[in-house]
C-alpha cells in the first residue's frame, strides 16, 4: 500500500478497520500493522531483550491476530487485544528458553536488590536529547523484566492503568507498584529532558520488513482459503 493511500486511513478507528478486514478487505491489515508496530516493538523488547527475536514474535503475533480476528468481540479495545497476543507470544518464547517472568512481590524485591545500575554523568547540553535517549535505552534494558514492561507500557506507550492491567493480567496495585519502582530505579540515570518518541525507536526499515512478511503470510492464507472453496 502506498504512503498516500495509508494516509486515507489515519482517522479510521480500529473497530472500523477490523470490521472491514473481516468482511474481506484484507489489504487494510497493513494499516493495523503500521499503526501498532512501534508499540509492539517497545513492549516486546521490554520482555525479550533480543531485537531479532522480538521481530519474529511480532510477526507471529500479527499472524495469530489476523487468523483469529473474526473472534475479536469488540468487548475490549483492539489495541489491548493485539498487545496481549504479543505479550503471550513473548512469554511463550521465554518459557521455551527455560525462563519465566516473576509475578510476585517477593520475586520483584529479589530482582530489585540484585539489579545494579551504574551512575552515568549528564551528557553535554548540545547533544542532550540524543545522548539522554541512548542512556535511557540502556537504563530501561537494565531494569528487571517485570518493571521494564510496565514502565514501557505506562510511560512510553501511554497506556493507562486499566489497559496495562488487562494486557498483563495483574492487579491495579501491582501496576502502580512496578511503575513507581521502575521510576525510582531509572531516576539516577536521568537528568533533564528526554523525548519519548526517541526511546526504543522502531525504525522505518524494520517496520517495512514486518509489514511485508506479515502481509505475504496473509496472502498465502487467503489463497489457500480461496482454493479450498
Amino acid at each position: 500500500m502506498k504512503n498516500e493511500d495509508l494516509l486515507l486511513f489515519v482517522g479510521i478507528s480500529d473497530n472500523e478497520l477490523v470490521t472491514r478486514i473481516v468482511q474481506g478487505e484484507t489489504h487494510l491489515y497493513e494499516v493495523i500493522i503500521r499503526r501498532y508496530n512501534q508499540r509492539l516493538y517497545r513492549i516486546g523488547i521490554s520482555i525479550i531483550d533480543d531485537e531479532s527475536e522480538v521481530e519474529d514474535a511480532m510477526q507471529t503475533a500479527y499472524i495469530n491476530a489476523y487468523e483469529n480476528i473474526g473472534k475479536f468481540g469488540f468487548r475490549a479495545g483492539f489495541s489491548t487485544w493485539l498487545t496481549r497476543i504479543l505479550i503471550n507470544e513473548c512469554i511463550h518464547r521465554l518459557k521455551q528458553r527455560g525462563k519465566s517472568i516473576a509475578l510476585s512481590d517477593s520475586d520483584m524485591e529479589i530482582a530489585l536488590h540484585q539489579q545494579h545500575i551504574n551512575h552515568i554523568q549528564t551528557p553535554a547540553h548540545s547533544a542532550m536529547n540524543t545522548e539522554l535517549a541512548s542512556i535511557l535505552n540502556d537504563a530501561i534494558r537494565k531494569l528487571p523484566e517485570i518493571y521494564r514492561t510496565v514502565f514501557v507500557m505506562r510511560e512510553i506507550e501511554d497506556l493507562n492503568v486499566a489497559e496495562t492491567m488487562d494486557c498483563l493480567n495483574i492487579s491495579e496495585v501491582n501496576v502502580k507498584v512496578r511503575f513507581n519502582r521502575a521510576k525510582v530505579m531509572l531516576r539516577e540515570f536521568l537528568s533533564g529532558y528526554y523525548k519519548k518518541e526517541d526511546i526504543l525507536h522502531f525504525h522505518l526499515s524494520k517496520c517495512d520488513r514486518i509489514v511485508n512478511a506479515v502481509m505475504t503470510e496473509i496472502a498465502k492464507h487467503k489463497n489457500l482459503k480461496d482454493t479450498s472453496i
